[in-house]
């Protein structure tokens, strides 16, 4: 059986990428690693319409999606669903020059989703320098 050689590169390249989270998830501190119970880290491709809608007007790519209950506004003993930081490989990919680039953007924006995880609006993001 013969292998299509797009598809084994895009096997390659996604492979690649979640590599290069996980070593940016292993380079965190581990107050900011234990920050994270119950917060599923996952990579799409692409931001769907939907997604997108949460650019609220700016005009690029959604690199990092957070959705969930940020942590100020959890009560004591809440059960919830996992809350979820998404990286999109496509637009982050597209965003770098290199792979150097694209890890140091990977931690940039996954750090700024754990902002929001932590409570952080957009502006306080900013103040923290993970805009």
């Amino acid at each position: 059986m013969k292998r299509d050689p797009r598809i084994v590169a895009q096997k390659a390249r996604h492979l690649r990428f979640h590599r290069m989270v996980q070593r940016v998830y292993d380079t965190l501190p581990s107050q900011v690693q234990d920050s994270l119970t119950n917060v599923a880290i996952v990579v799409q491709d692409e931001p769907t319409a939907r997604q997108r809608s949460a650019l609220t007007g700016r005009n690029r790519d959604l690199l990092g999606l957070y959705q969930g209950v940020p942590m100020i506004e959890r009560g004591s003993g809440n059960m919830l669903i996992p809350d979820r930081i998404t990286l999109f490989a496509g637009p982050l990919t597209r965003y770098t020059r290199n792979r150097y680039d694209l890890e140091r953007q990977i931690r940039k924006t996954l750090l700024h989703e754990i902002g929001h995880h932590l409570g952080y609006d957009e502006a306080g993001v900013a103040r923290l320098g993970l805009s």
